[in-house]
């Protein structure tokens, strides 16, 4: 359900949450354009993004127990992030990115199961919807059934963490979030990286220093689509249900796929069940975003 009845917060909401959802849409094409493992891209980005903030922001003075619910998000974080890079290197971006709108489905059973409240079936019919489409998308070949399981594990942690996120960070500032987030995060990536690696092998080397072309492809990735993609997102989730992010991050995949369209060409392994399935897709977060709240305003003091 939706956190406010307050059509003006909602409205701001909507437009700091399609503007991450924007900016989300390039981190498929950094994870392809970047040479580094999927370990390494995770690691240096949340290093980069921690160095980052720290010069605009110093080091926030938050209490240990929020230190550490904030790190284990940003260790979540971090995990879907490994898994959604080691999908697109797996399949392709449109494979990967397609994969991240289940979060809306995984979102509707969850969020009950943690918050014990009853199921809301309207947010299932919507999240069916996109499952129409996820399973239209996936019908047209069946190449990159290991792109897609990997990429369905992202989605799983990427839900977990705006659930959690979005309790974690109601009496935080949001640049305070972020740091602790980041930099928790990077120390719980540096923990899991050996436990992935025994999971899923890789053909590349681990340990690398981007250098060149990679490490300003890795500072503008931290810069444009961590640090202000996810200050935007928290700000959203202040005023919008976990559900409402999360169903309309499936718009991510239409702006990541038609750059993958203009600069790798994605468009020719694609057929038209393809493109039915984002139909629907967009037609779900079309609905979601234009359905009325029901519950009250949160207290937006905290901002």
């Amino acid at each position: 359900m939706e956190t406010t009845y307050n059509p003006g917060e909602r409205r701001r909401g909507l437009i700091q949450l399609h503007l991450s959802v924007f900016l989300a849409g390039f981190t498929g094409l950094f994870g392809k354009l970047i040479t580094l493992n999927e370990v390494d891209i995770v690691w240096y980005r949340m290093l980069f993004t921690t160095m980052i903030l720290i010069v605009f922001t110093g080091c926030p003075r938050v209490g240990w127990r929020k230190v550490i619910q904030t790190a284990g998000c940003g260790t979540l974080l971090g995990l879907h992030w490994i898994l959604f890079y080691a999908s697109i290197k797996a399949s392709n971006v449109s494979i990967g990115v397609v994969c991240f709108a289940t979060v809306g489905f995984f979102t509707a059973l969850l969020e009950p199961l943690i918050h014990r409240h009853k199921v809301s079936w309207r947010e299932v019919g919507l999240s069916l919807i996109t499952i129409a489409g996820i399973a239209c998308i996936f019908s047209f070949d069946a190449r990159y059934r290991t792109g897609i399981f990997i990429g369905l594990l992202s989605s799983v942690a990427c839900t977990l963490y705006i659930i959690f996120n979005k309790d974690i960070s109601r009496d935080m500032r949001t640049r305070d979030v972020l740091f602790w987030q980041m930099s928790g995060g990077w120390l719980g990536v540096t923990l899991i990286i050996p436990l992935y690696l025994m999971a899923y092998p890789s053909s590349q080397p681990v340990v690398v220093i981007p250098e060149g072309t990679n490490l300003w492809l890795m500072l503008c990735h931290a810069l444009f689509c961590t640090v202000g993609l996810y200050m935007l997102q928290i700000m959203a989730l202040k005023r919008l249900s976990a559900f409402t992010v999360n169903l309309t991050y499936n718009l991510e995949p239409v702006y990541s796929i038609l750059w993958a369209f203009l600069l790798f060409g994605e468009a020719r392994e694609l057929n038209l069940s393809f493109y039915i399935g984002i139909a629907l897709v967009v037609l779900s977060v079309v609905l979601t975003n234009s359905l009325k709240p029901k519950s009250p305003a949160p207290d937006m003091s905290k901002q």
